[in-house]
Order: structure tokens, then C-alpha cells, then sequence
């Protein structure tokens, strides 16, 4: 009882890449620029979705929602990654580790539901054009919204609680740069087979399900652009809807790595570099895939720049 309670005095120490501590402040470094591109890229996207009365529309609600999502999901992680990385300390307390569990798991359940939903509204906009205005009504945009939150909530509560239950038998050292629950089943000393299934189960409705229903919804949306006369209505449907898709593609591809794969047998270096990649790069590179392809997304951060200029 004593060993099992250590976890609960002391904490855990999160790994990292302390096998190799010549990388750490590379690592440092490269994080501390991502981190800092997201908090740019994400903020900006937030700030012409509110401010701009042309990109007050359901695709710029939802595209909001994503970059509020990405700031929060990338700084329920990357701090405590830093400051591990940058000192010799590697310690998270149990309290913050049971927070980054929760918080992180809602997080990232939250954006599977509401990539979803973006992608319905792609589908609504190209297939139904001239009813998109009625369908996607102000009411729905904010009940689709409120489901994807409350969904990734009730996961996380479910699934994280589950996990905090296995027995750890004194064992503290997360191999890992976070919290997550594929790493604290890895670290269970008991039978995990029960939590890997429901692990496994959970994240194929939250992962390969919704990837599925994304795909045959992009097939539809592609024979409805072929249908359209206009060349240039043809790029622009196509630029919008292969925005979200490359964003859909790294975000589930990089879950579907992590957390479908048995936790006990997944090569355990690789699967830490995967964390990094869906916690770091993904929220970091929306942003810029979103504003480097939008024309309108770049009007409006012109116009905002123009009054600013004005006013100064």
C-alpha cells in the first residue's frame, strides 16, 4: 500500500527523451517556436472570426471553435513539456497529471466530433448551396458546437476515471512527454486487457468512425463540384474543402497511431513521437493550412491590419 501510494505524494516523472539528454534543448527549441506559432496562428484566426462581419458565417464559427480548441489542447501539455525539457527536473505532480489526463483526452475527443461537423457543413455548403443559409441556422451551428464539447467531456470522464483505477504498484516513471492514457496503461503493473478493449472501442467511435463518415461526405462533396460550370467556383470549393481534409487527415492518421494501437505492444519510442506530433505540430499547422489557402481568411487580416494602420 505504501509503494502504490507514492504515485499520490510525490507524482510521476514524464520521460521525454531523458535517454537522450543532448536532444532536450533542440527539442526545447523546436517546441518553443510551435508552441508559439500556435498561440499566433490560432489567436489571430479567433480575433478575425469575431471582428470581421464577412467571416461571420458557420464555416468561421467552426473554424473559431477549432483554433479555441488548439490553443487549449496544445497548452494543456506543451508548458510542462518545456519546462521538463529545459532543467533537470522531470517531475508533474499527481494532481497535474490527473488534469492534463482529463483535460487533454476532452480536448482531443472534442476536435474528432467537431471535425465532423465541420465536414457536414462543407457537405451542406457545396450539395445544398442554395438552402445553406437555412439548414446551417445560427441555433444549429451553436447545438452542433455544444455537442462536440459536452461529447469529448463525457468521454474524458468516463474513459480517464477508468484508467486512474488500475493499480501502479509504486511504479511513477511515465515514458512519455504527457499525461495520456495510452502511457498510464503502459504503466500498470495489473491485467490492462479490459482497458485496452474499451480504449480500443471508445477511440474507433471517436477516431475511424468519424474518419469514415468524413471521407464518404468528401465523396459526395467531389462529384458535387465536378458538377459545377464555373471554373473558378470549381478551385474555390475545392481549396476550402482540401483545407479542412488535410487537417482531418493529420489529426486522425496521427490518432489513429496512438491510441488504436494495442498499448501494451506499440513500439513505445515511436509512440511518445506521435503524442508530440497530434499535442504540437497538428495545432500548430491548422492555422497556417486554413490562412494559406483562404483568400478570404487573408482579405480579412488585410483589413485588419489596414485600420490598424489607420488608427496609428
Amino acid at each position: 500500500m505504501a509503494e502504490a501510494n507514492n504515485s499520490f505524494s510525490e507524482g510521476f516523472i514524464l520521460m521525454g527523451i531523458s535517454d537522450h539528454p543532448q536532444l532536450e534543448i533542440v527539442f526545447f527549441i523546436v517546441i518553443l517556436f510551435s508552441y508559439s506559432l500556435t498561440l499566433v496562428g490560432n489567436s489571430t484566426i479567433i480575433l478575425l472570426s469575431c471582428l470581421d462581419a464577412r467571416l461571420h458565417t458557420p464555416m468561421y464559427f467552426f473554424l473559431s471553435n477549432l483554433s479555441s480548441l488548439d490553443l487549449a489542447f496544445t497548452t494543456s501539455s506543451v508548458p510542462q513539456m518545456l519546462t521538463n525539457l529545459w532543467g533537470p527536473d522531470k517531475t508533474i505532480s499527481y494532481a497535474g497529471c490527473v488534469i492534463q489526463l482529463y483535460v487533454f483526452l476532452w480536448l482531443g475527443a472534442t476536435e474528432c466530433i467537431l471535425l465532423v461537423v465541420m465536414a457536414f457543413d462543407r457537405h451542406v455548403a457545396v450539395c445544398q448551396p442554395l438552402r445553406y443559409t437555412v439548414i446551417m441556422s445560427p441555433r444549429l451551428c451553436w447545438l452542433l458546437a455544444a455537442i462536440a464539447w459536452l461529447g469529448g467531456l463525457s468521454n474524458s470522464m468516463i474513459q480517464s476515471t477508468f484508467t486512474l483505477q488500475l493499480p501502479l504498484c509504486g511504479h511513477r516513471r511515465v515514458d512519455n512527454f504527457l499525461c495520456e492514457v495510452p502511457a498510464m496503461i503502459k504503466l500498470a503493473c495489473g491485467d490492462t486487457s479490459l482497458n485496452e478493449a474499451v480504449l480500443n472501442g471508445v477511440c474507433t467511435f471517436f477516431t475511424a468512425v468519424p474518419l469514415s463518415i468524413i471521407l464518404i461526405s468528401y465523396c459526395s462533396i467531389a462529384r458535387a463540384v465536378l458538377k459545377i460550370r464555373s471554373a473558378e467556383g470549381q478551385r474555390k470549393a475545392f481549396n476550402t474543402c482540401l483545407s479542412h481534409l488535410v487537417v482531418v487527415l493529420l489529426f486522425y492518421g496521427s490518432a489513429i497511431y496512438g491510441y488504436l494501437l494495442p498499448a501494451k505492444t506499440s513500439h513505445q519510442g515511436r509512440g511518445k513521437f506521435i503524442s508530440l506530433f497530434y499535442s504540437v505540430v497538428t495545432p500548430m499547422v491548422n492555422p497556417l493550412i486554413y490562412t494559406l489557402r483562404n483568400k478570404e481568411v487573408k482579405a480579412a487580416l488585410r483589413r485588419l491590419l489596414g485600420k490598424g494602420r489607420e488608427l496609428g
